[in-house]
């Protein structure tokens, strides 16, 4: 993710919805119920999926649960966890189109850093 993004994430920070969680702590669990995406302001998140038999690190200025806002009725497919103490913004539909709306280029980082996701684990999976 660019600095731009986690700038972004910043200023919403200032005038939105801003969690802590402590090291160890769940985000959220497979099979919740979600309507909400994170960004990462601090910290790192560990997702896991498959029983934990796979998963990722979200660094700060990354997001995740990002399919909340796009699926109607959507479960979490894993689980989150904070690996350190972490400060997430708590991102619904309206705050993100928001978000889109003052700065187009948020978009755009956010689905280029999905897409490194992806990639890279599409690589992992591969070794």
């Amino acid at each position: 993710m660019t600095v731009h993004a986690l700038d972004t994430m910043r200023a919403l920070a200032s005038q939105g919805e801003v969690c802590a969680f402590a090291a160890g702590e769940r985000i959220f669990s497979a099979g919740d119920s979600g309507d909400c995406m994170f960004g990462v302001l601090e910290g790192v998140v560990q997702l896991s999926w498959n029983g934990d038999a796979a998963h990722e690190e979200i660094q700060a200025g990354d997001v995740f649960g990002a399919g909340a806002l796009v699926t109607g009725d959507h479960r979490r497919y894993g689980n989150a966890t904070a690996l350190n103490d972490c400060r997430l913004l708590v991102m619904n539909r309206e705050k993100f189109l928001f978000a889109v709306q003052e700065s187009p280029m948020f978009a755009i980082e956010l689905l280029g850093s999905i897409d490194e996701r992806l990639r890279h684990i599409k690589d992992s999976l591969r070794r």
